[in-house]
């Protein structure tokens, strides 16, 4: 692909974006408009833009990544992600929405009682949200060093910048417009291209998965470590996405407790029709791209894998389709989490006001751009694990047990968020350390969820049993107005 094209689709996304931004900012003028649209999006809407800010560089290049790489072991990315929200709709969605709350930490706050609590729970969900965006400034460097020939730090650079203008522009009102676009933008960006493809293939009666071999995976039974790392691997993506900020955070948007389940269930046919395409890509690679794994470079599989089965006109206008999509990834997904953070840092810091939240979007975005620009990663979707890794460690056992067990005190959630946050960062610290000095990296750091996480909720549920501190006096009425549907309490 010629870089004038790669220009080209870069321009066309952002100048959607900035102009669906604008849109927003004609309609956002309260508080409640720039936290949580003023709590009146609807399910379909609101489950296109969750759609749009939860299907990240992971999901977009990084699982075909996988799949090229690991075979049928990366399976578990996509069928973690999605099943991770039917955890959200059996265990959280409503009850999250009725709680009244602004963001994460407010629901610490209203349910414990403690400002403690709510200073840990801010200071985790920040740290989430900034580990979560460098995955995304990494994919950002990558697709516009491959489509333009400019240097990576340009792609972050970029980023950071359209999406600082979004969501000063209008808040949450103005990216809840802009994400489900961005949704539909990255579906149609990898459905187009890859039935092309197969087409064309079928045309010339050429097998796409080279007589099977596409799905030769060594053929060996898979060990102890490989077990233990899927298992490890499901409990991150299925606990993790119950503590993700900027996901969170859109079920405060909805007008009610039904709309939020409504909203997740159809996010579950949203996110499974979406990865039915980058596994394509992937098994595609496979056959066409093989040399990428030796490479290093898998996560460039769904960049070019378009070029390689077409020449001319019609390969670059595919390869500028998918790399339109892939920006909008990075784009969608970065500006959910800086507007989750964003709230966050205003309410915290800047007294939860409008100019506070421009204040603290700005804060938000300059610190994943530094990380970025200090460090270098193409492991797009095993580094957003991770992150799932340490949600599902922290804020995980403060949601399920804050929602579903009445005696959890302030102590025993914040005794559990530590732990987690120890165990599990000190896992990712310990496995780094060891992956950059060339020594092999045990499988339980590697995946460190499967011990991290249950270690936690038990340090919260002996704490809360056997610590200091008691159960907050309105904790009753609490549950009850979360468990509560709103039906029940209209006259």
């Amino acid at each position: 692909m010629s870089p004038g094209v790669g220009y080209a689709a870069l321009a066309a996304v952002t100048a959607a974006t900035l102009l669906i931004g604008a849109y927003g900012l004609r309609i956002s003028r309260t508080t409640g408009d720039f936290y949580v649209a003023s709590r009146t999006v609807k399910p379909w809407w609101n489950a296109s833009a969750i759609g749009g800010e939860y299907l990240s560089a992971a999901s977009f290049l990084g699982v075909a990544g996988l799949v090229l790489v690991s075979g049928a072991d990366a399976l578990w990315f996509p069928i973690g992600y999605t099943a991770g929200y039917l955890m959200l709709l059996l265990f959280v969605a409503a009850p999250l929405r009725r709680s009244g709350a602004y963001t994460v930490p407010d629901f610490a706050r209203a349910r414990l009682d403690s400002l403690p609590a709510r200073r840990v729970t801010s200071l985790l969900v920040v740290a989430v949200g900034w580990l979560y965006i460098v995955p995304q400034l990494h994919g950002a460097a990558l697709t516009v060093g491959l489509t333009t020939g400019l240097p990576g730090w340009a792609g972050s650079a970029a980023v950071v910048v359209i999406v600082c203008l979004s969501v000063l522009s209008g808040g949450m009102r103005s990216i809840t417009f802009v994400q489900a676009f961005q949704y539909w933008l990255k579906l149609v960006a990898l459905a187009v291209p890859v039935l092309f493809i197969l087409f064309r293939l079928g045309a010339d009666g050429v097998s796409w998965t080279n007589g099977g071999a596409a799905f030769d995976f060594g053929g060996h039974s898979p060990g102890a470590d490989s077990v233990y790392r899927n298992i490890s691997l499901s409990i991150a993506l299925l606990c993790g996405t119950l503590g993700l900020p900027h996901v969170l955070v859109r079920f405060y948007t909805n007008p009610d407790g039904v709309s939020a389940r409504r909203t997740t269930l159809i996010v579950l046919g949203l996110l499974s029709v979406f990865y039915v395409f980058p596994t394509l890509y992937g098994i595609l690679g496979r056959t066409y791209l093989p040399g990428l794994a030796a490479e290093g470079n898998a996560d460039a599989t769904v960049l070019l894998l378009p070029a390689q089965v077409f020449d001319g006109a019609l390969g670059d206008l595919l390869a500028a389709l998918v790399t339109a999509g892939a920006f909008a990834a990075f784009l969608s997904t970065s500006s959910g989490l800086i507007v989750s953070l964003a709230g966050v840092i205003s309410q915290e810091f800047f007294r939860g006001s409008v100019s506070g939240f421009r204040t603290a979007t700005l804060l938000a975005a300059a610190v994943p751009l530094g990380l970025a620009l200090l460090t270098n990663t193409q492991a797009l979707a095993g580094s957003v694990g991770m992150v799932f890794a340490f949600t599902a460690s922290t804020l995980c056992p403060l949601l399920l047990l804050g929602i579903w067990w009445r005696r959890l005190t302030a102590a025993g959630a914040v005794c559990g968020m530590l732990t987690g946050a120890v165990l599990c960062g000190g896992a990712i610290v310990a496995g780094g350390v060891l992956s950059v000095s060339g020594c092999s990296t045990p499988v339980w750091l590697e995946q460190p969820a499967a011990w991290t996480v249950p270690a936690a909720f038990a340090v919260t549920v002996l704490v809360s049993l056997r610590g200091p501190g008691s159960v907050p006096a309105g904790t009753g009425r609490f549950l009850a107005r979360l468990h509560t549907p709103e039906r029940a309490l209209r006259p």
